[in-house]
């Protein structure tokens, strides 16, 4: 598969206000470990393989476990691997990632309520509203792996 366009050079202004949108997530109260397990998610959900690739080279340099990324895709066989919270992210990833099943669910919403300010839930759906923005970029693109 080879690359198609480069999104970055054809269209910089729309390029720019996605590094604006990482801008903010650099900023916010979530934990980056948190943060990349809602990008990896999304990323495997979206056959990402660029996305994939990046964020968990990101994620262990936040001191993430390789078999935790390895466990990932199967959070829900594997939960005593993951804290209450880190399930209720992932669960929210794939909800706001396969938005047209049903989308973020009033039973998930209500479970995040128990462990995040709403302020954080805003945060939690802006990194999954972003990763799949990107997904969808570099997906479309055709984006190639880096070593």
């Amino acid at each position: 598969m080879g690359k198609r366009i480069d999104i970055h050079n054809l269209a910089p202004q729309a390029f720019k206000a996605m590094l604006g949108l990482e801008g903010f997530l650099a900023q916010i109260s979530i934990d980056k470990k948190l943060i990349e397990l809602i990008k990896i998610r999304a990323s495997q959900i979206n056959n990402c393989a660029y996305c994939i690739n990046m964020h968990t080279k990101d994620a262990l340099k936040n001191g993430e476990t390789s078999q935790r990324i390895f466990l990932i895709s199967a959070w829900r066989e594997a939960t005593k691997f993951f804290t209450e919270e880190e399930q209720i992210v992932l669960e929210m990833a794939e909800e706001i990632t396969l938005i047209s099943e049903q989308g973020l669910s009033e039973t998930t919403y209500q479970k995040a309520l128990k462990h995040f300010s709403e302020l954080q839930i805003a945060e939690i759906i802006m990194v999954a509203v972003t990763i799949n923005a990107w997904n969808r970029i570099a997906v479309s693109s055709h984006t190639q792996i880096e070593n």
